[in-house]
């Protein structure tokens, strides 16, 4: 006996993106996001017309619940590298007496100031709830140093900044990089997965 079984179906492809904060946090981040990127803008504008090499940051955040829900806030910040930072760069370049790569330690906060080029530390660090995370390094692009790192929590706050420091101790070492946001409220076992990119333009 013989016979043939044919078979014939369809196979679609959906890909599942993580909701966003929704639209009320994002009105409520718009004056932190757009401090940033409209001097991101420029700076990148004179960069293309002047050839004169500039930095800029971006940090983006993704939240992930206890019950395993995620919430993706995309860009929450561009601002801002600070003066220390800078100059941690130049005596690591200079004399070695610092080392850049250091500079993969997350840190988060509940200080709403803004940012400024004179900072030395967070608001208020986060210390009571989560510990530093160690960030794993990559380069997206030849021009470009990106850093991702993890904050667990074991209790409840509302977080509001964002820190890129030179060592794991809590309250100490060199503040690269400062940002804040429209607040992130986490609870016991959330965490965050912070994602900070640094570009660096040439003077072409």
């Amino acid at each position: 006996m013989e016979g043939v079984v044919g078979c014939r179906g369809k196979l679609g492809v959906r890909v599942m993106r993580a909701p966003g904060p929704g639209l009320w946090w994002k009105v409520r981040n718009l004056r932190h996001l757009w401090r940033g990127t409209w001097r991101v803008a420029l700076a990148k504008g004179v960069a293309g017309l002047t050839g004169i090499p500039v930095l800029t940051s971006e940090l983006r955040a993704v939240l992930r619940r206890a019950d395993g829900s995620v919430v993706n806030y995309g860009v929450i910040a561009r601002m801002v590298v600070t003066d220390v930072g800078v100059g941690f760069l130049v005596d690591d370049w200079d004399d070695d007496t610092t080392d850049i790569t250091t500079m993969n330690f997350h840190a988060c906060g509940t200080g709403v100031g803004a940012e400024a080029a004179g900072d030395t530390a967070l608001g208020t660090e986060a210390t009571s709830i989560t510990d530093r995370a160690t960030g794993a390094k990559s380069q997206p692009a030849a021009n470009q140093l990106r850093t991702v790192g993890t904050q667990t929590f074991t209790g409840a706050g509302a977080i509001t900044e964002h820190g890129l420091f030179s060592v794991v101790t809590e309250s100490s070492g060199v503040l690269w990089d400062r940002s804040v946001f429209a607040e992130v409220n986490v609870g016991d076992t959330d965490s965050i997965q912070w994602t900070y990119t640094a570009t660096f333009s040439s003077g072409g």
